[in-house]
C-alpha cells in the first residue's frame, strides 16, 4: 500500500480536533463547573449522582449504537459521512453549553450527553478509516501519530483555557465563570476547524457493492447478528477483545476518576488542573516513542509493558499522600496512556477483516464504552462499602491483572492469517 501522507496527517488532525473535548470538557472543566455552577454546590452528593448518570447514559447509548452504526457504514461506504455527522452533533452541543444558565443542571446534562455521544460515536468511524490509510508496517506509527497529536492539540487549548480561568482579566473576561463558558465555546470552534482537513483530504474507503441508506440499515442489522457469530468463532479476536475490555477499563477509570480521587484526598483544585496539563504534554511525545518501541519489541509486548506500568501506577495511587505525588503519577500516566491506547487500536486492525473494519471497530468501541461504566462503578462501590477511597483505587488492579492474563493468550500471527482470509 502506497501511503498518502496528506491523508494520514489530515486523519491524525481529527484527533487534534476532538481531543479538546475530552480534555477541556470531559476531564477538566465540566465536572468542576457542573458541581459549582449548574448544580447546587451545597449538595455535592446530588451533583455527583447527576454527573455520574450523565456519563453512564452517554456511554450506554454509544455502546448500544456502535456495532449497528459500524455495520451500516460498512454496507454503504459511509464512514466519513457518519464521522462528520457525529462531529457536527458534538460541536453544536458543546457550543450550546455557553448558553446554559446558572442552576440549570438539567440543560447542562442534556447538552453534555449529546456532545459525548457525538464525540464517542464519531471515533468509531475515525478508527475504522485507519486500515485504509496505513500499511501493516506503518499502522503502529500512524495510530500513535493520531493519539500524539490529540494529546498535544487538546493540551494546548486546555492550557489556554486554564489561563483564561485563572487570569480572566488578561483576556478581558469579567470572571472565571464566563471564562469557563467561553472555554466550552472555544472547544466547539477548535473541533470544527480542525475537522476540515479530514473532510477534504481523507478518502472514503470504497465498497463496490454499496447500497442505499435504507437497505444499508436493513443489511446492517443482518450483518450485526452475523458479526456476533463471527466473533464467537474467531478465537483470536474474541480473546483480544476480552483482554482489551479489562485493561482499558482500568485505564479509562484512572483517567476519569483521577480528579475525583484527588479531591477525596483533599488535594487543592489547582494541583489537579496542573496534573491534567502534565498528563497531556507528557503523553504527546510518549505516544510517538511508544509507536517506535512497538517496532522494536512487538506490539503485543509493548501493550503488556503498558499494563504492567498501569498496575504499578495503581499501587502508587493507593499510597500517595502529598500533592507532588499526584504530579509524579500524572507523569507516569502520560508516559503510558497514549501508547497503550494507540497500540491496542493498531493491533486490533491487524487481526480483523479489512472489509468489515467499521463493523468490528463498532464492537471494539462498544467494549471501551461499557468499560467506562463498569470501572468507575467498581471503584465507587468498593470505596462506599469500605469507607476508603484508597481501597477503591486499589480495586482497579484486578482489571489490569485480568487484562494481562487474557492478552497473553492472544496469538497475533494466527489472527493476521485469518484476517487476510477475511475470516
Amino acid at each position: 500500500m502506497k501511503e498518502n501522507k496528506q491523508a494520514v496527517w489530515s486523519w491524525a488532525f481529527y484527533d487534534w480536533a476532538n481531543s479538546a473535548y475530552s480534555t477541556t470538557v470531559m476531564a477538566g472543566f465540566f465536572p468542576l463547573f457542573f458541581k459549582e455552577y449548574w448544580a447546587d454546590p451545597n449538595n455535592p452528593t446530588h451533583s455527583t449522582f447527576y454527573l455520574g448518570m450523565a456519563n453512564s447514559i452517554a456511554s450506554i447509548v454509544v455502546a448500544a449504537l456502535a456495532p449497528l452504526l459500524g455495520s451500516v457504514a460498512d454496507q454503504g461506504s459511509t464512514k466519513k459521512k457518519f464521522l462528520i455527522l457525529f462531529a457536527f452533533l458534538g460541536v453544536i452541543m458543546t457550543g450550546g453549553l455557553w448558553m446554559v444558565a446558572q442552576g440549570n443542571w438539567q440543560m447542562a446534562v442534556f447538552f453534555y450527553v449529546l456532545a459525548t455521544i457525538g464525540f464517542a460515536s464519531g471515533n468509531v468511524f475515525y478508527d475504522a478509516l485507519l486500515p485504509g490509510l496505513a500499511s501493516e508496517e506503518r499502522v503502529d506509527v500512524v495510530s500513535s501519530l493520531g493519539f500524539g497529536l490529540g494529546y498535544l492539540g487538546g493540551g494546548l487549548l486546555f492550557l489556554v483555557n486554564v489561563f483564561m480561568y485563572l487570569k480572566p482579566e488578561i483576556f478581558g473576561i469579567p470572571d472565571g465563570a464566563t471564562a469557563i463558558k467561553l472555554s466550552f465555546l472555544s472547544v466547539a470552534v477548535w473541533w470544527a476547524v480542525f475537522t476540515i482537513p479530514l473532510i477534504l483530504f481523507v478518502p472514503e474507503p470504497k465498497n463496490y457493492d454499496t447500497v442505499d441508506f435504507k437497505n444499508a440499515v436493513r443489511m446492517g442489522w443482518i450483518q450485526l447478528v452475523q458479526t456476533f457469530k463471527e466473533i464467537r468463532n474467531m478465537k483470536v479476536v474474541g480473546t483480544f477483545l476480552l483482554a482489551y475490555w479489562f485493561y482499558i477499563d482500568g485505564v479509562d477509570t484512572i483517567i476519569r476518576m483521577a480528579v475525583d480521587y484527588g479531591m477525596s484526598l483533599n488535594f487543592p483544585g489547582e494541583s489537579l488542573i496542573i496534573a491534567l496539563l502534565i498528563v497531556q504534554f507528557v503523553a504527546f511525545p510518549a505516544a510517538l516513542i511508544y509507536g517506535w518501541l512497538a517496532s522494536k519489541i512487538g506490539t503485543k509486548t509493548a501493550i503488556m509493558v503498558g499494563i504492567i506500568a498501569y498496575s504499578f501506577i495503581t499501587l502508587l495511587g493507593y499510597f500517595m499522600t502529598e500533592a507532588w505525588h499526584f504530579y509524579v503519577l500524572a507523569i507516569l500516566i502520560g508516559l503510558f496512556m497514549g501508547g497503550i491506547q494507540a497500540l491496542s487500536r493498531s493491533l486490533y486492525t491487524r487481526i480483523i477483516p479489512p472489509a468489515k473494519s467499521a463493523e468490528f471497530f463498532g464492537f471494539y468501541n462498544m467494549l471501551g464504552k461499557f468499560a467506562a461504566i463498569i470501572g468507575p462503578a467498581l471503584m465507587g462501590t468498593i470505596a462506599l462499602a469500605t469507607g476508603s477511597a484508597r481501597l477503591g483505587i486499589l480495586s482497579i488492579l484486578l482489571l489490569f491483572i485480568l487484562g494481562a492474563f487474557f492478552l497473553n493468550k492472544v496469538d497475533i500471527e494466527e489472527g493476521k492469517r485469518l484476517a487476510a482470509k477475511g475470516l
